[in-house]
Protein backbone atom coordinates (compact mmCIF):
# COMPACT_ATOMS: atom_id res chain seq x y z
CA UNK A 1 0.00 0.00 0.00
CA UNK A 2 1.32 3.45 -1.03
CA UNK A 3 -1.47 6.11 0.50
CA UNK A 4 -3.20 4.70 4.07
CA UNK A 5 -6.24 7.14 5.18
CA UNK A 6 -6.93 6.68 8.63
CA UNK A 7 -10.36 7.99 10.28
CA UNK A 8 -13.17 7.46 12.81
CA UNK A 9 -16.29 7.66 9.74
CA UNK A 10 -16.56 6.19 6.35
CA UNK A 11 -19.38 6.56 4.45
CA UNK A 12 -21.31 3.79 3.58
CA UNK A 13 -19.66 2.05 6.70
CA UNK A 14 -20.85 4.79 9.27
CA UNK A 15 -21.11 8.01 8.66
CA UNK A 16 -22.27 11.05 11.14
CA UNK A 17 -21.04 13.86 8.86
CA UNK A 18 -19.29 15.11 6.17
CA UNK A 19 -16.21 13.51 7.17
CA UNK A 20 -17.51 10.13 6.34
CA UNK A 21 -18.14 11.39 2.99
CA UNK A 22 -14.81 12.40 1.87
CA UNK A 23 -13.22 10.01 3.89
CA UNK A 24 -15.40 7.34 1.32
CA UNK A 25 -14.93 9.38 -1.88
CA UNK A 26 -11.42 10.52 -1.36
CA UNK A 27 -9.41 6.91 -1.60
CA UNK A 28 -11.68 6.18 -4.67
CA UNK A 29 -10.79 8.83 -6.74
CA UNK A 30 -7.29 8.75 -5.64
CA UNK A 31 -7.20 4.87 -7.31
CA UNK A 32 -9.08 6.39 -10.21
CA UNK A 33 -5.53 8.34 -10.33
CA UNK A 34 -3.63 5.55 -10.21
CA UNK A 35 -2.70 5.69 -7.08
CA UNK A 36 -2.72 2.61 -4.26
CA UNK A 37 -5.14 3.55 -1.87
CA UNK A 38 -6.51 1.89 1.27
CA UNK A 39 -9.22 3.13 4.21
CA UNK A 40 -8.36 1.58 7.76
CA UNK A 41 -11.07 2.84 10.72
CA UNK A 42 -12.55 1.11 13.82
CA UNK A 43 -15.21 -1.73 13.28
CA UNK A 44 -18.75 -0.59 14.56
CA UNK A 45 -21.67 -2.84 14.77
CA UNK A 46 -23.42 -1.40 11.70
CA UNK A 47 -25.94 -2.68 9.12
CA UNK A 48 -23.01 -2.46 6.94
CA UNK A 49 -20.46 -4.75 8.47
CA UNK A 50 -23.48 -6.83 9.53
CA UNK A 51 -24.16 -7.32 5.84
CA UNK A 52 -20.80 -7.86 4.46
CA UNK A 53 -18.07 -10.45 4.46
CA UNK A 54 -14.85 -9.94 5.81
CA UNK A 55 -11.38 -11.92 5.95
CA UNK A 56 -8.77 -11.71 8.48
CA UNK A 57 -5.77 -9.68 8.21
CA UNK A 58 -3.85 -9.83 11.28
CA UNK A 59 -4.69 -10.29 14.94
CA UNK A 60 -2.65 -8.69 17.67
CA UNK A 61 -2.88 -7.46 21.52
CA UNK A 62 -2.79 -3.66 21.80
CA UNK A 63 -2.65 -2.18 25.75
CA UNK A 64 -4.00 0.59 26.91
CA UNK A 65 -3.34 1.84 30.92
CA UNK A 66 -2.08 -1.32 32.11
CA UNK A 67 -5.00 -3.47 30.32
CA UNK A 68 -4.85 -5.55 27.59
CA UNK A 69 -7.40 -5.74 24.53
CA UNK A 70 -7.04 -8.62 21.93
CA UNK A 71 -8.00 -6.94 18.43
CA UNK A 72 -8.18 -8.12 14.76
CA UNK A 73 -7.95 -6.34 11.47
CA UNK A 74 -10.17 -7.98 8.67
CA UNK A 75 -10.41 -6.30 5.58
CA UNK A 76 -13.95 -6.44 3.26
CA UNK A 77 -13.80 -9.04 0.49
CA UNK A 78 -15.46 -7.61 -2.07
CA UNK A 79 -14.21 -4.23 -3.94
CA UNK A 80 -17.18 -2.69 -4.25
CA UNK A 81 -15.97 0.95 -2.22
CA UNK A 82 -12.94 1.21 -4.99
CA UNK A 83 -10.26 0.80 -2.43
CA UNK A 84 -9.35 -1.73 0.26
CA UNK A 85 -11.40 -1.12 3.89
CA UNK A 86 -9.78 -2.55 6.41
CA UNK A 87 -11.52 -2.10 9.78
CA UNK A 88 -9.55 -2.16 13.43
CA UNK A 89 -12.10 -4.81 15.50
CA UNK A 90 -11.25 -4.51 19.14
CA UNK A 91 -14.34 -6.36 21.27
CA UNK A 92 -15.58 -4.43 24.05
CA UNK A 93 -14.36 -0.98 22.76
CA UNK A 94 -15.41 -0.59 19.34
CA UNK A 95 -18.06 -2.78 18.62
CA UNK A 96 -20.78 -1.04 19.29
CA UNK A 97 -23.32 1.26 17.08
CA UNK A 98 -22.40 4.26 17.19
CA UNK A 99 -19.28 6.28 16.25
CA UNK A 100 -19.49 8.55 19.24
CA UNK A 101 -20.95 9.77 22.57
CA UNK A 102 -19.53 7.13 24.71
CA UNK A 103 -17.98 8.09 28.13
CA UNK A 104 -14.79 5.58 27.41
CA UNK A 105 -14.28 7.64 23.68
CA UNK A 106 -10.82 8.58 24.83
CA UNK A 107 -10.17 5.01 25.65
CA UNK A 108 -11.56 3.84 22.57
CA UNK A 109 -9.89 6.18 20.28
CA UNK A 110 -6.53 5.48 21.40
CA UNK A 111 -6.52 1.25 21.25
CA UNK A 112 -7.73 2.06 17.70
CA UNK A 113 -4.87 4.06 16.85
CA UNK A 114 -2.01 1.90 18.81
CA UNK A 115 -4.25 -0.72 17.04
CA UNK A 116 -3.54 0.82 13.38
CA UNK A 117 -0.06 1.27 14.13
CA UNK A 118 0.80 -2.20 15.35
CA UNK A 119 -0.76 -3.35 12.38
CA UNK A 120 1.54 -1.05 10.22
CA UNK A 121 4.76 -2.47 12.00
CA UNK A 122 4.11 -5.54 10.57
CA UNK A 123 3.83 -4.42 6.55
CA UNK A 124 6.64 -6.15 4.44
CA UNK A 125 5.73 -2.64 2.48
CA UNK A 126 5.61 0.35 4.41
CA UNK A 127 3.27 3.02 3.05
CA UNK A 128 4.39 6.11 1.50
CA UNK A 129 1.79 8.69 3.00
CA UNK A 130 -0.57 8.02 6.60
CA UNK A 131 -3.27 10.71 5.87
CA UNK A 132 -4.62 10.82 9.09
CA UNK A 133 -8.52 12.80 9.38
CA UNK A 134 -9.60 15.13 12.33
CA UNK A 135 -8.99 14.50 16.13
CA UNK A 136 -9.60 10.96 16.48
CA UNK A 137 -6.53 9.95 14.33
CA UNK A 138 -4.64 13.39 15.52
CA UNK A 139 -2.01 11.04 18.08
CA UNK A 140 -0.97 8.97 15.10
CA UNK A 141 2.09 11.50 13.95
CA UNK A 142 2.89 11.95 17.59
CA UNK A 143 3.21 8.36 18.10
CA UNK A 144 5.09 7.60 14.86
CA UNK A 145 7.46 10.28 15.41
CA UNK A 146 8.27 9.77 19.44
CA UNK A 147 7.22 6.68 20.25
CA UNK A 148 10.10 3.92 20.42
CA UNK A 149 7.79 1.19 19.92
CA UNK A 150 7.11 2.98 16.37
CA UNK A 151 10.41 4.36 15.35
CA UNK A 152 10.88 2.55 12.60
CA UNK A 153 7.73 4.01 11.21
CA UNK A 154 9.12 8.13 11.83
CA UNK A 155 10.60 8.80 8.19
CA UNK A 156 6.90 8.43 6.91
CA UNK A 157 4.94 11.43 6.03
CA UNK A 158 2.05 12.44 7.70
CA UNK A 159 -0.96 14.36 6.69
CA UNK A 160 -3.53 15.78 8.93
CA UNK A 161 -6.75 17.01 7.11
CA UNK A 162 -8.46 19.76 9.65
CA UNK A 163 -12.30 18.51 8.61
CA UNK A 164 -13.51 20.47 11.97
CA UNK A 165 -11.55 22.11 14.56
CA UNK A 166 -14.24 22.68 16.73
CA UNK A 167 -13.53 19.30 18.03
CA UNK A 168 -10.03 18.45 19.17
CA UNK A 169 -10.38 15.37 21.81
CA UNK A 170 -8.54 16.93 24.62
CA UNK A 171 -8.13 14.72 27.68
CA UNK A 172 -6.02 15.05 31.14
CA UNK A 173 -2.58 14.15 31.30
CA UNK A 174 -3.04 11.36 34.05
CA UNK A 175 -4.18 9.14 31.36
CA UNK A 176 -0.51 9.54 29.42
CA UNK A 177 0.09 5.89 30.57
CA UNK A 178 -2.16 5.27 27.48
CA UNK A 179 0.80 6.41 25.54
CA UNK A 180 3.94 4.16 24.61
CA UNK A 181 6.63 5.16 25.96
CA UNK A 182 8.52 7.97 24.67
CA UNK A 183 11.35 10.65 26.18
CA UNK A 184 9.05 12.60 28.34
CA UNK A 185 11.18 15.95 27.60
CA UNK A 186 8.72 16.00 24.06
CA UNK A 187 4.78 15.94 26.19
CA UNK A 188 4.85 19.56 25.22
CA UNK A 189 4.13 18.13 21.57
CA UNK A 190 0.62 16.81 23.28
CA UNK A 191 -0.02 19.57 25.30
CA UNK A 192 -2.20 22.69 24.80
CA UNK A 193 -3.77 24.63 27.47
CA UNK A 194 -2.48 21.82 30.16
CA UNK A 195 -4.68 19.15 28.43
CA UNK A 196 -2.94 16.49 26.24
CA UNK A 197 -5.00 18.23 23.14
CA UNK A 198 -4.88 15.13 20.25
CA UNK A 199 -5.49 18.05 17.27
CA UNK A 200 -2.68 20.36 18.40
CA UNK A 201 -1.04 17.27 18.62
CA UNK A 202 -1.35 16.56 15.34
CA UNK A 203 -1.10 19.92 13.69
CA UNK A 204 2.55 20.05 15.40
CA UNK A 205 3.79 16.53 14.50
CA UNK A 206 2.41 15.86 11.08
CA UNK A 207 4.88 17.20 7.94
CA UNK A 208 1.42 18.81 6.66
CA UNK A 209 -1.96 20.48 7.87
CA UNK A 210 -4.61 20.76 5.30
CA UNK A 211 -8.40 21.98 5.70
CA UNK A 212 -11.21 21.05 3.76
CA UNK A 213 -11.50 24.41 1.91
CA UNK A 214 -8.95 27.88 1.25
CA UNK A 215 -11.05 30.23 3.46
CA UNK A 216 -11.43 27.81 6.39
CA UNK A 217 -8.06 27.35 6.55
CA UNK A 218 -7.83 31.51 6.79
CA UNK A 219 -10.78 31.51 9.08
CA UNK A 220 -8.90 29.43 11.95
CA UNK A 221 -6.25 31.49 12.42
CA UNK A 222 -8.94 33.64 14.11
CA UNK A 223 -11.30 31.12 15.09
CA UNK A 224 -10.19 27.94 15.96
CA UNK A 225 -11.37 26.92 19.42
CA UNK A 226 -8.37 28.10 21.28
CA UNK A 227 -6.08 26.92 18.60
CA UNK A 228 -5.66 29.93 16.54
CA UNK A 229 -1.72 31.01 17.46
CA UNK A 230 -0.89 27.48 16.53
CA UNK A 231 -2.68 27.71 13.73
CA UNK A 232 -1.43 30.62 12.43
CA UNK A 233 2.24 29.76 13.34
CA UNK A 234 2.01 26.62 11.15
CA UNK A 235 0.54 28.09 8.07
CA UNK A 236 3.44 27.18 6.24
CA UNK A 237 2.99 23.70 6.31
CA UNK A 238 -0.75 24.63 5.72
CA UNK A 239 -2.69 23.83 2.63
CA UNK A 240 -6.70 24.86 1.91
CA UNK A 241 -7.99 21.83 -0.64
CA UNK A 242 -11.75 22.25 -1.15
CA UNK A 243 -13.44 18.86 -0.79
CA UNK A 244 -15.41 17.34 -3.71
CA UNK A 245 -18.54 15.32 -3.88
CA UNK A 246 -18.60 11.85 -4.94
CA UNK A 247 -20.24 12.02 -8.48
CA UNK A 248 -21.24 8.39 -8.75
CA UNK A 249 -23.06 8.56 -5.54
CA UNK A 250 -24.51 12.05 -5.74
CA UNK A 251 -25.98 11.92 -9.63
CA UNK A 252 -29.53 12.31 -10.22
CA UNK A 253 -29.71 10.87 -13.25
CA UNK A 254 -28.78 7.21 -12.07
CA UNK A 255 -29.85 8.11 -8.00
CA UNK A 256 -31.56 4.97 -7.16
CA UNK A 257 -32.97 6.31 -3.91
CA UNK A 258 -35.26 9.52 -5.65
CA UNK A 259 -38.39 9.16 -7.34
CA UNK A 260 -37.71 10.00 -10.67
CA UNK A 261 -34.14 10.26 -11.86
CA UNK A 262 -33.33 13.38 -14.26
CA UNK A 263 -30.46 15.02 -16.16
CA UNK A 264 -29.92 18.99 -16.65
CA UNK A 265 -32.33 18.44 -19.75
CA UNK A 266 -35.32 16.91 -17.82
CA UNK A 267 -34.68 18.83 -14.94
CA UNK A 268 -37.87 20.68 -14.99
CA UNK A 269 -40.25 16.92 -14.92
CA UNK A 270 -37.67 15.45 -12.67
CA UNK A 271 -37.81 17.82 -10.02
CA UNK A 272 -41.45 18.17 -10.24
CA UNK A 273 -41.99 14.49 -10.01
CA UNK A 274 -39.67 14.47 -6.42
CA UNK A 275 -41.05 17.39 -5.46
CA UNK A 276 -44.86 16.15 -5.49
CA UNK A 277 -43.43 12.92 -3.92
CA UNK A 278 -42.13 15.26 -1.14
CA UNK A 279 -45.44 17.18 -1.06
CA UNK A 280 -47.26 14.28 -0.70
CA UNK A 281 -45.61 12.86 1.97
CA UNK A 282 -45.39 15.59 4.10
CA UNK A 283 -48.59 17.51 2.97
CA UNK A 284 -46.80 20.73 1.57
CA UNK A 285 -48.62 22.99 -1.44
CA UNK A 286 -46.65 21.88 -4.70
CA UNK A 287 -47.21 25.04 -6.26
CA UNK A 288 -45.17 27.16 -3.56
CA UNK A 289 -41.37 27.06 -3.37
CA UNK A 290 -39.98 24.14 -1.22
CA UNK A 291 -37.34 25.44 1.08
CA UNK A 292 -35.57 22.74 2.71
CA UNK A 293 -33.29 22.23 5.94
CA UNK A 294 -30.70 18.99 6.33
CA UNK A 295 -28.45 18.99 8.49
CA UNK A 296 -27.77 18.66 12.31
CA UNK A 297 -29.46 20.95 14.93
CA UNK A 298 -26.48 22.67 16.59
CA UNK A 299 -25.09 25.84 16.77
CA UNK A 300 -22.79 25.49 13.94
CA UNK A 301 -25.36 25.35 11.73
CA UNK A 302 -27.13 28.25 13.05
CA UNK A 303 -30.07 25.74 14.10
CA UNK A 304 -31.51 27.71 16.64
CA UNK A 305 -32.24 30.47 14.63
CA UNK A 306 -33.99 28.12 11.82
CA UNK A 307 -37.10 28.88 14.25
CA UNK A 308 -37.21 31.86 14.13
CA UNK A 309 -36.20 32.28 10.49
CA UNK A 310 -39.34 29.78 9.38
CA UNK A 311 -41.99 31.60 11.51
CA UNK A 312 -40.99 34.65 9.96
CA UNK A 313 -41.56 33.61 6.41
CA UNK A 314 -44.29 31.42 6.94
CA UNK A 315 -46.29 34.16 8.92
CA UNK A 316 -45.98 37.17 6.45
CA UNK A 317 -49.14 36.59 4.14
CA UNK A 318 -47.36 38.06 1.38
CA UNK A 319 -44.35 35.39 1.11
CA UNK A 320 -45.85 32.02 -0.71
CA UNK A 321 -43.56 29.16 0.56
CA UNK A 322 -43.37 25.78 2.24
CA UNK A 323 -40.62 24.60 4.39
CA UNK A 324 -39.47 21.23 5.31
CA UNK A 325 -36.83 20.24 7.66
CA UNK A 326 -34.76 16.87 7.92
CA UNK A 327 -32.63 17.16 11.06
CA UNK A 328 -31.45 16.27 14.73
CA UNK A 329 -29.42 17.77 17.28
CA UNK A 330 -30.22 19.57 20.36
CA UNK A 331 -33.20 18.93 21.80
CA UNK A 332 -34.92 22.44 22.11
CA UNK A 333 -34.62 23.12 18.58
CA UNK A 334 -35.91 20.23 17.84
CA UNK A 335 -39.34 20.98 19.84
CA UNK A 336 -39.21 24.39 18.49
CA UNK A 337 -38.98 22.95 14.81
CA UNK A 338 -41.88 20.13 15.58
CA UNK A 339 -43.88 22.91 17.54
CA UNK A 340 -44.92 24.63 14.08
CA UNK A 341 -46.35 22.19 12.03
CA UNK A 342 -49.60 23.09 14.30
CA UNK A 343 -49.40 26.75 13.58
CA UNK A 344 -48.26 26.29 9.86
CA UNK A 345 -49.83 23.52 8.82
CA UNK A 346 -49.81 22.99 4.90
CA UNK A 347 -46.96 24.63 4.34
CA UNK A 348 -44.52 23.17 6.86
CA UNK A 349 -43.39 19.89 8.03
CA UNK A 350 -40.37 18.19 9.88
CA UNK A 351 -38.26 14.91 9.78
CA UNK A 352 -36.35 14.75 13.25
CA UNK A 353 -33.52 12.24 12.87
CA UNK A 354 -31.99 11.25 9.65
CA UNK A 355 -33.16 9.27 6.77
CA UNK A 356 -30.24 8.70 4.34
CA UNK A 357 -33.11 8.08 1.24
CA UNK A 358 -34.87 11.56 2.37
CA UNK A 359 -31.97 13.33 2.08
CA UNK A 360 -31.86 12.05 -1.33
CA UNK A 361 -35.32 12.93 -2.33
CA UNK A 362 -35.17 16.37 -0.63
CA UNK A 363 -31.95 17.49 -2.55
CA UNK A 364 -34.04 16.52 -5.62
CA UNK A 365 -37.10 17.87 -4.88
CA UNK A 366 -36.70 21.33 -2.77
CA UNK A 367 -36.46 24.58 -5.05
CA UNK A 368 -33.84 25.72 -2.33
CA UNK A 369 -31.64 24.44 0.62
CA UNK A 370 -30.89 26.79 3.25
CA UNK A 371 -27.47 26.69 5.17
CA UNK A 372 -27.56 29.68 7.76
CA UNK A 373 -23.99 28.34 9.23
CA UNK A 374 -22.02 29.71 11.56
CA UNK A 375 -19.32 27.50 11.07
CA UNK A 376 -18.79 25.67 7.82
CA UNK A 377 -15.32 24.12 7.24
CA UNK A 378 -16.23 22.94 3.39
CA UNK A 379 -19.96 22.08 3.50
CA UNK A 380 -20.95 19.20 0.94
CA UNK A 381 -25.18 19.99 1.56
CA UNK A 382 -24.44 22.98 -1.07
CA UNK A 383 -22.66 20.96 -3.09
CA UNK A 384 -24.91 18.25 -3.16
CA UNK A 385 -28.09 20.88 -4.12
CA UNK A 386 -25.92 22.07 -7.04
CA UNK A 387 -25.43 18.84 -8.69
CA UNK A 388 -29.34 18.00 -7.96
CA UNK A 389 -30.52 21.64 -9.48
CA UNK A 390 -31.40 23.25 -5.88
CA UNK A 391 -30.61 26.54 -5.67
CA UNK A 392 -28.20 27.01 -2.50
CA UNK A 393 -29.08 29.93 0.19
CA UNK A 394 -25.94 30.27 2.37
CA UNK A 395 -23.80 32.54 4.60
CA UNK A 396 -20.81 33.33 2.88
CA UNK A 397 -18.41 31.62 5.31
CA UNK A 398 -15.65 29.07 4.83
CA UNK A 399 -16.32 26.23 2.27
CA UNK A 400 -19.63 28.30 1.43
CA UNK A 401 -17.66 31.20 0.68
CA UNK A 402 -15.66 29.38 -1.44
CA UNK A 403 -18.60 27.74 -3.78
CA UNK A 404 -21.70 30.10 -3.91
CA UNK A 405 -21.74 32.80 -5.32
CA UNK A 406 -24.73 35.36 -5.00
CA UNK A 407 -26.61 36.64 -8.14
CA UNK A 408 -26.63 40.16 -7.89
CA UNK A 409 -23.06 38.91 -8.99
CA UNK A 410 -21.98 38.14 -12.82
CA UNK A 411 -22.88 34.23 -13.15
CA UNK A 412 -24.08 34.14 -10.15
CA UNK A 413 -26.34 31.03 -9.00
CA UNK A 414 -26.80 31.39 -5.31
CA UNK A 415 -28.21 33.49 -2.52
CA UNK A 416 -25.68 34.62 0.30
CA UNK A 417 -26.05 36.62 3.64
CA UNK A 418 -22.79 38.00 5.27
CA UNK A 419 -23.77 36.66 8.94
CA UNK A 420 -25.65 34.48 10.63
CA UNK A 421 -28.48 36.14 11.53
CA UNK A 422 -32.25 36.02 11.51
CA UNK A 423 -32.91 38.98 9.41
CA UNK A 424 -30.45 38.53 7.41
CA UNK A 425 -31.52 34.99 6.36
CA UNK A 426 -35.07 36.04 6.07
CA UNK A 427 -34.12 38.80 3.92
CA UNK A 428 -32.27 36.09 1.60
CA UNK A 429 -35.16 33.76 1.44
CA UNK A 430 -37.55 36.64 0.50
CA UNK A 431 -34.44 37.20 -2.19
CA UNK A 432 -35.33 33.47 -3.87
CA UNK A 433 -39.06 33.60 -3.28
CA UNK A 434 -38.88 36.94 -6.01
CA UNK A 435 -36.65 34.84 -7.53
CA UNK A 436 -39.37 31.97 -7.88
CA UNK A 437 -41.81 34.55 -9.19
CA UNK A 438 -39.74 34.63 -12.47
CA UNK A 439 -39.67 31.44 -13.68
CA UNK A 440 -37.28 31.54 -17.06
CA UNK A 441 -35.07 33.39 -14.93
CA UNK A 442 -35.02 30.66 -12.00
CA UNK A 443 -35.18 27.80 -14.82
CA UNK A 444 -32.07 29.18 -16.22
CA UNK A 445 -30.23 29.12 -12.87
CA UNK A 446 -31.47 25.58 -12.08
CA UNK A 447 -29.86 24.48 -15.40
CA UNK A 448 -26.48 26.46 -14.60
CA UNK A 449 -25.57 25.01 -11.64
CA UNK A 450 -26.50 21.75 -12.21
CA UNK A 451 -23.54 21.99 -14.30
CA UNK A 452 -20.86 23.06 -11.71
CA UNK A 453 -18.31 20.65 -11.25
CA UNK A 454 -16.99 20.06 -8.04
CA UNK A 455 -16.75 16.16 -8.01
CA UNK A 456 -13.25 14.53 -6.91
CA UNK A 457 -11.02 14.15 -9.46
CA UNK A 458 -9.42 17.86 -9.24
CA UNK A 459 -8.96 17.63 -5.48
CA UNK A 460 -7.85 14.32 -5.44
CA UNK A 461 -5.12 15.61 -7.65
CA UNK A 462 -4.10 18.05 -5.48
CA UNK A 463 -3.53 16.23 -2.37
CA UNK A 464 -1.43 13.43 -4.61
CA UNK A 465 0.73 16.85 -5.49
CA UNK A 466 1.09 17.42 -1.67
CA UNK A 467 2.15 13.52 -0.91
CA UNK A 468 4.67 13.84 -4.04
CA UNK A 469 6.31 16.75 -2.56
CA UNK A 470 6.65 15.01 1.02
CA UNK A 471 7.84 12.14 -0.26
Amino acid sequence: MEIIHISAECYPIAKVGGLADVVGALPKYQNKAGKKTAVVMPYYNTKFTQNKSFRLDHRNTVSLGGLLYDFEVIQLESDELGYPLYLIKIPGLMDRENVYGYTDDTERFMAFQKAVLIWILQFHDKPQIVHCHDYHTGLIPFMMTYAHQFEVLKEIPTILTIHNAQYQGQFSFDKLNYFPEYDLSYSGMLEWEQMINPLAAAVKCSWAVTTVSPSYLIELRSAANGLEWLLDNEKGKSTGILNGIDTDVWNPATDPMISKNFTKQTSLSGKRNNKMFLCDKFDLNPEKPLFAFIGRLVGEKGAELLPHIFDAILSNPKLDANILVLGSGDPTVEHQLDALKEKHSGNYNTFIGYDEVLSHIIYAGADYLVMPSRVEPCGLNQMYSLRYGTIPIVRSIGGLKDTIVDISEENGFGICHDNTDTNEAVEAIERAIELYKDQPRFKRIRKQIMQIDHSWDSAANNYIDLYNKLI
